[in-house]
């Protein structure tokens, strides 16, 4: 945490494209204002590996998502899917690298695929599925043609730009610990049971190598930051996977006991990519679903993936010191216009929507502070599309180590929130709790907008609010009342 602090901020024009650097230094130095940014390309090249070791998951997991989806008239290979899900993210990833050099990876979100396979897919085929992702794209891209989705950006209070930040450090906490088995869920036949939501290991108990292997890695990285070692999320991922490894062996696991990823190599190290899910996209036949089954559909994309975005664009860029002093990022509507297009790129591949990622937020930690990081992030995605297996060794646990220390790392912004001031701490405190509690970074936000323009409103400051601000906190009264609102426009 140290480190974060005592690195130079990037100014406006350190991030420009057409910025001139002083002779003498490399064209990668040059391109990518390395260290303009206080940076070094041993640093970039650490983090992007961090970021892709943070979520490789994805290529493993978004198939399994996507395969459960009952396309009309098309069934989803497995294959195809892992294929399309490596690609996609690996095309986003890079020229988000290239072109927007921020510090932010790519791969398709896994709220966009969850609403793909279980409320779009059963309505018509893959192909009409894909056309779907591609508009909300296209919609989100011209929101930033426009200007307007900076602008709602710039317009987000500095402090609920800090709540952001800490929600998303909270909301990948869990994850990390939810994806490690630390902490599940008590359901039962009806629902929730028991007096407690959520409990300790699977029985109100640690149980499984695998969650051990995952305190261990956890408590080596925390260890080697305390010891301030250089690049040590990276040292700790590699340093679980190789005990992991160990014990799987020793304990003699099996594939059951770690879920997607065991740490030891079946069969070959490559694997021939399938690419027959890509260009398989068709427009005919959308509008025979319903237009207002269309437009909840679009609506819902659009508004998951615009909040989600933004939130994790302005978690990742406080992290990455890439913000001025009234928080706003120079070079923001690249970052933007590239997350947008990753609607497109992810129908053309049949991976659904890619969006930028809060695990890049672990590259992040290791020193990652310019677009070369995410170069390498994206390499790694594209030698996923031969070098699966390899992948598939750092198990989700270790991983999931990475997530629980960056957590740690970015509350460290309740520092910048006057908590006296109860008209910024309680939109703040629901910005934060919220996104881990609904498991949703659009809800944090929206609780956040709402909460402090009612407030504003009762103390009688209506005209600081701004009308952007009051747009956006119609906006989300309308999301969280899509529900009735869909009754009784008759959507089934």
């Amino acid at each position: 945490m140290t480190q974060q602090s005592t690195e130079p901020k990037t100014t406006a024009e350190d991030a420009g494209a057409g910025t001139r650097q002083p002779a003498g230094r490399s064209w990668l130095d040059r391109y990518f204002h390395i260290t303009k940014r206080g940076s070094t390309v041993g640093r970039e090249v650490r983090g992007g590996i961090t970021t892709f070791m943070a979520m490789a998951y994805i290529v493993l997991l978004n198939p399994v998502i996507l395969s459960g989806a009952d396309a009309t008239g098309h069934h989803l290979d497995g294959g195809q899917i892992t294929t399309a899900t490596a690609l996609a993210a690996a095309v986003t990833t890079l020229v988000m690298g290239f072109v927007g050099n921020v510090p932010l990876a790519l791969a398709a979100g896994l709220g966009v695929s969850a609403v793909m396979a279980y409320q779009v897919a059963p309505e018509m085929t893959w192909g009409n599925a894909m056309a779907m992702c591609i508009i909300y794209g296209a919609i989100i891209c011209l929101l930033v043609v426009t200007g307007l989705r900076e602008l709602i950006m710039n317009a987000i209070p500095l402090a609920l730009k800090h709540a952001i930040t800490m929600g998303i450090g909270l909301f990948v906490c869990l994850i990390g610990l939810v994806q490690a088995g630390f902490v599940t869920g008590m359901k039962g036949p009806g629902g929730l049971s028991g007096a407690k939501p959520i409990q300790l290991g699977t029985s109100d108990m640690l149980t499984g190598w695998p969650v051990l292997c995952f305190g261990v890695t956890v408590l080596l990285i925390f260890v080697l930051q305390v010891r301030k070692v250089p690049g040590a999320i990276l040292i700790g991922i590699v340093g679980g996977t190789i005990v992991a490894a160990v014990v799987h062996q020793a304990a003699g696991l099996t594939q059951k006991d770690w879920g997607l990823n065991a740490p030891a190599l079946k069969g070959s190290i490559v694997s021939a990519p399938d690419f027959g899910l890509f260009g398989k996209v068709s427009f005919s036949g959308i509008g025979d679903v319903g237009g207002i089954t269309v437009g909840v559909i679009v609506f819902t994309l659009v508004l998951a993936g615009f909040f989600d975005a933004i939130g994790t664009i302005i978690g990742v860029g406080q992290q990455a010191n890439l913000v001025d002093k009234d928080g706003k990022m120079p070079g923001l509507n690249k970052a933007l216009t590239i997350d947008g297009a990753g609607g497109i790129v992810g129908g053309l591949s049949g991976a659904s929507g890619q969006t930028v990622f809060v695990e890049s937020t672990a590259g992040v930690g290791d020193g990652a502070r310019t677009g070369l990081a995410s170069v390498v992030t994206g390499l790694a995605f594209a030698l996923c599309l031969v070098f699966t297996p390899l992948a598939q060794l750092i198990p989700t646990q270790v991983a999931a180590a990475a997530l629980v220390v960056i957590g740690s790392m970015m509350l460290t912004n309740a520092k910048h929130i006057d908590w006296n001031d109860q008209a910024t701490s309680i939109p703040v405190f629901l910005t934060t709790v919220l996104m881990p509690f609904a498991y949703s970074i659009t809800v944090g936000i929206a609780a956040g907008v709402i909460s402090h323009v009612l407030i504003k409103a009762a103390q009688g400051k209506a005209r600081e609010i701004g009308w952007l601000m009051w747009v956006l906190a119609a906006v989300f009264l309308a999301y969280f009342a899509l529900h009735p609102i869909e009754s009784w426009l008759g959507v089934k």
